[in-house]
């Protein structure tokens, strides 16, 4: 029997996985679906995510209220599917129960570092491109690799971020329901 409601996608990755890009070309291509993009809202949770990550990174101490609502609302929308960029996969107790498939876009750390550079530093000085690298190197990388350790198993699917956008599209239009 087919679900009444909107089908509900999650798509996670690592910053710089292609998770915007993902969703955007999935609400395309899947017609009468709606995106949601965590980076829209401004949640309180940790303030330190690097303490967060090295407490145990409980996704559920971040509160997505906002993101529920819209969620819920979307829901009571004649649509076929509701994509989400959204890094917790079924990790979030308020978001889980509504997520139908948890999808996990596997990108190589070094090809999503280059991909978050050129997207959030394009217009930086060398030397503050440098001190993020630093960052990454001796500490922002544990929270990526908190993702593979946490989110990356507990999805679904998981994809190859190093192909093409129409590869991994290709992919997950077969997942469908």
């Amino acid at each position: 029997m087919k679900k009444s409601l909107p089908f509900v996608i999650s798509i996670a990755s690592v910053s710089g996985g292609g998770k915007t890009t993902i969703v955007n070309r999935l609400t395309q291509q899947f017609g009468n679906s709606k995106a949601l993009y965590f980076d829209d809202y401004d949640f309180e949770g940790p303030d330190d995510i690097l303490k967060w990550v090295d407490d145990g990174a409980n996704s559920s101490e971040w509160n997505l209220t906002p993101l529920l609502k819209d969620l819920k609302s979307l829901l009571e929308e004649p649509l076929d599917y509701i994509i989400m960029d959204f890094p917790f996969a079924y990790q979030h107790d308020q978001i889980s129960s509504f997520i139908d498939l948890a999808v996990f876009i596997d990108t190589p750390l070094d090809l999503a570092l280059a991909r978050r550079m050129k997207r959030d530093f394009a217009e930086s000085s060398a030397a503050e491109i440098l001190l993020q690298l630093e960052h990454y190197a001796h500490k922002g990388r544990r929270a990526y690799l908190e993702m593979l350790h946490t989110i990356k198993p507990n999805s679904d699917v998981e994809i190859d971020g190093a192909l093409s956008i129409d590869a991994i599209t290709d992919q997950l239009l077969k997942q469908g329901r």
